[in-house]
Formats: C-alpha cells, structure tokens, sequence
C-alpha cells in the first residue's frame, strides 16, 4: 500500500511550502484511489483464479468416460445435475462472465492510476521529497 506522509518538519523548514485545503484534498483523494486500486488488484486476483478454476474444470471435463452420466455442477450454493453438453455451455457462460468481469476490473484500475498518476505528480512537484506516495515494500 503507497504510504501518504508529508513531513512537518520538512515544511515547516522550507517556510515557501504550506499545506492548503486543496493540497490536503488531493493527498486524501489520492489516498481513497489508492486504497481503491488495491481492492481493484485483490479482486481481479480473485477473479483470475476463478477464471483458473472454471479452465480446470473444462479440461476435467474430458476425461469423462460416460457422457451420459449427470455431472453435478454448483448454482449458488446447491448442486445441479446437467449432462455433458449443458455442462460445457454452463462452463463456458461461467468463464465469458468472469472473462467480463477481469475486463472490467483492469479498466477500471487502468482509470485509477491513471488519475493517481496525475496527482502523484501535482502533489510531487509542489512538495518535492517533503512527501512520500510511493507504495512500500513487504
């Protein structure tokens, strides 16, 4: 997570900086994107490995010996019995869905970087190295 900070000190040294409430807006709204665009990239890591999941299944699927046999196939939270061709074609709305959803999701964090790109570097060059909006290490 990018870490926000402006150093008082640093400020308060350089007296030609002053925090006004514009400046105090654009740090916190970059701090809500960026606590957005984390969400964003825990939610499309989800997304992929449902995606990974849903492949599996599909190769699974051709190892099935008798294709006439129910192939049990979850709708919420309950098991449904399909054959194999209702199976397949419930696979395959499943993966377009999530295939949708990645896409969205991407777009999505494309625009929020995007726009934290933009105040990274308003708020970079009005306080230099007195701010810190760089993500930190784990």
């Amino acid at each position: 997570m990018a870490s926000v900070a402006v150093s008082k000190d640093s400020l308060e040294s350089d007296s030609d900086i002053h925090i006004t409430l514009e400046d105090q807006q654009k740090i916190n709204r970059f701090a809500r994107h960026n606590a957005k665009w984390e969400e964003l990239r825990d939610d499309l890591k989800n997304k992929k490995g449902d995606l990974q999941n849903l492949e599996d299944a599909s190769d699974d699927l051709l190892l099935v010996e008798d294709e006439s046999a129910p192939i049990p196939f979850v709708v919420g939270e309950v098991f449904v019995h399909f054959n194999m061709e209702e199976t397949k074609e419930k696979l395959e709305e499943a993966k377009n869905k999530v295939n949708k959803d990645i896409e969205a999701i991407e777009a999505e964090c494309t625009n929020i970087k995007a726009m934290m790109s933009d105040l990274k570097t308003q708020l970079y060059a009005k306080f230099g190295n007195s701010i810190n909006l760089e993500a930190e290490e784990e």
